[in-house]
């Protein structure tokens, strides 16, 4: 079984960064709905949106400013649940697996960053700024998932 809630104690228990850390609230919002889904991260993937879309649903999200708020506010908490879960899986890892997982972690960065900063490209408007935002957390959030598998297999051996 994925180890959630120890993931979920981890994020909770580690120092703030900065004001570079989700709210509290936000990240259990998403820890609950990724925990529902048990040990199919594949079902997990309605857990992007649980923080943004609501906020951005409000009737006072109006500027471009505020869009990216709402949606830096998610992105915060994938973040954080990406990196510690890189972190968890890395430490279960031999020396040659943890290269490979370095190199393909840098690989979907750059194809991520890639990806979503098209939206600048092709829109080259207002919408463009807080629709790459939320495909920079829809992304994060979906390679959270996928490395929450690794680790998952990687707990069971």
């Amino acid at each position: 079984m994925i180890r959630y809630a120890v993931l979920l104690v981890l994020l909770m228990a580690s120092p703030a960064v900065a004001a570079g850390a989700p709210d509290a609230r936000d990240s259990v919002k998403i820890q609950d709905c990724v925990k529902v889904s048990g040990q199919d991260t594949a079902k997990a993937d309605v857990c992007v949106g649980q923080v943004a879309d609501p906020c951005l649903a409000r009737s006072a999200t109006r500027s471009t400013a505020d869009q990216n708020a709402c949606i830096d506010r998610e992105y915060k908490v994938w973040d954080d649940i990406l990196n510690e879960t890189f972190r968890l899986l890395r430490d279960k890892l031999d020396e040659a697996q943890k290269a490979k997982l370095r190199e393909m972690q840098r690989a979907w960065i750059a194809s991520r960053d890639a990806s979503c900063g098209f939206y600048g490209d092709f829109y080259q408007g207002t919408m463009a700024s807080p629709m790459a935002a939320y495909c920079n957390t829809r992304e994060t959030a979906r390679r959270a998932l996928f490395l929450l598998g690794f680790l998952n297999n990687a707990e069971s051996r």
